[in-house]
């Protein structure tokens, strides 16, 4: 009895489970020093009581319960960007932590093509000394990739050589096949070179096609991270649809090299799941968060295992997560 008092007095600051948590595109890192996982997401004001445009950080002891979100990042008020703040990522860099996350302006329209009208849509960087934020504008607030180029979903990737790279999604919007694209950084986190294409999002054979000949196929990339087996090779998860939904998918490249070629294995979970990253539980087990449904979604972790040549998911952490219909008993 003793034990299960001192265990519900630590746990009192931590009040929500992960159903009654609404968030898109979740990050999460592990502080082991702490003893904490932080779950990045788009800030809500209705979770957070903060209207502004910015992202939010959920924290928990066991990744069962987590306290209230905190804002740990906002867009200035003299942004060229008006909106978004989806996917963020924070990685430690130098030193610091990088906060990563695309933001958009639909009033800002980039040149028309091909009868598409794509807006401004980019990656922007910020970086704090602490997990907690706050977390300040890098590089005057301008785009880490080409802001010619519609792009969203940008993620760090450090090579073997120790170069960061900024690999990001193409939007369709710009170009119907949406693309996975990559772009060397130096040292500060800014642009180094020209980008270059990983694949089409209709490499995947599994990606929904146009159900008539004269429809205009539009072909989505979105989430894309990397990852490295414990045998060297290199694997990324990404997102995209099938006929039923958002799909959780895996890509190998056959080099080991971020440049490819690429090829799609079988996607790890369907079911409108998707936009999934993988971390390291304290106790070592591979984990991937994921969001499912993508409207109104809320996040679902799974049990991973690292197979050296792939990805594969044991299964889904129902007792964490509150899921009654796992897509991975």
């Amino acid at each position: 009895m003793p034990g299960s008092v001192q265990r519900a007095g630590a746990l009192a600051g931590y009040p929500l489970r992960l159903p009654a948590m609404p968030l898109h595109d979740p990050w999460i890192v592990a502080d082991r020093a702490a003893g904490l996982y932080h779950l990045y997401t788009t800030n809500l004001p209705a979770m957070t009581g903060d209207s502004r445009l910015g992202i939010m950080a959920y924290t928990s002891p066991d990744l069962a319960h987590w306290a209230r979100p905190r804002v740990v990042f906002t867009l200035p008020e003299d942004s060229w960007a008006n909106d978004g703040a989806w996917a963020p990522e924070v990685h430690r860099w130098k030193g610091r932590w990088y906060l990563f996350a695309t933001f958009y302006n639909d009033a800002a329209p980039l040149p028309a093509h091909d009868g598409r009208h794509p807006v401004r849509r980019a990656t922007l960087l910020a970086s704090a000394e602490s997990l907690d934020g706050p977390f300040a504008l890098e590089n005057d607030g301008a785009p880490l990739a080409d802001p010619a180029r519609m792009t969203l979903d940008g993620t760090l990737y450090r090579a073997p050589d120790g170069r960061p790279w900024l690999v990001y999604a193409h939007e369709w919007v710009q170009v119907g096949d949406g693309t996975i694209e990559a772009v060397p950084l130096d040292d500060t986190l800014r642009r180094a070179g020209d980008a270059i294409t990983l694949f089409r999002a209709s490499d995947a054979p599994w990606v929904k096609r146009p159900a008539r000949a004269d429809e205009v196929a539009n072909f989505v990339t979105d989430g894309p991270e990397l990852f490295r087996t414990r045998t060297g090779a290199l694997l990324m998860l990404w997102s995209s649809y099938d006929a039923q939904g958002y799909v959780q998918a895996l890509a190998q490249s056959a080099s080991g090299k971020l440049e490819g070629p690429w090829r799609q294995l079988e996607p790890l979970v369907r079911a409108d799941s998707g936009h999934g990253m993988l971390f390291e539980r304290f106790d070592g087990q591979l984990m991937m968060v994921l969001h499912r449904p993508f409207h109104n979604a809320r996040g679902k972790l799974y049990e991973m295992r690292d197979e050296g040549d792939r990805l594969r998911v044991l299964r889904e952490a129902t007792w964490l997560d509150g899921e009654t219909h796992p897509t991975h008993p």
